[in-house]
């Protein structure tokens, strides 16, 4: 399995980014995607996370309203589209997958049920 994350970069504050998620290795449709953040120092954030099958989607509070997060079953690939970008949304960027939970359930949204985890791509706003 593989994850291969893309898109990020540097952004002045009010921009726009999007990201992609090209997954290989997997039956697409039988997996939950999830978008995560990390600064130094800090724990995994969850972000945004949605079922491939049925596009049931979750997102973060401090996200919601913002960024949208989408599949391409054709392509294989999960993006997250990032608008009115915010200093506070400068990390590294990591993109998940699991087939245990439905992100409906809150477990489904949680770091620790991932099984598959990209590489990352930073993600910097300037203010």
């Amino acid at each position: 399995v593989q994850l291969q994350a893309s898109g990020g970069g540097f952004v002045q504050a009010g921009g726009s980014l999007r990201l992609s998620c090209a997954a290989s290795g997997l039956p697409f449709d039988d997996y939950a995607f999830g978008w995560f953040r990390q600064v130094p120092g800090k724990g995994r954030e969850r972000v945004a996370c949605i079922n491939s099958s049925d596009r049931q989607t979750y997102y973060s509070d401090s996200v919601r309203g913002r960024f949208t997060i989408s599949t391409d079953d054709a392509k294989n690939t999960v993006f997250l589209q990032m608008n009115s970008l915010e200093p506070e949304d400068t990390a590294v960027y990591y993109c998940a997958a699991q087939r245990r939970r439905s992100v409906i359930d809150s477990i489904g949204t949680e770091a620790h049920v991932y099984d598959y985890w990209g590489q990352g791509t930073q993600v910097t706003v300037s203010s």
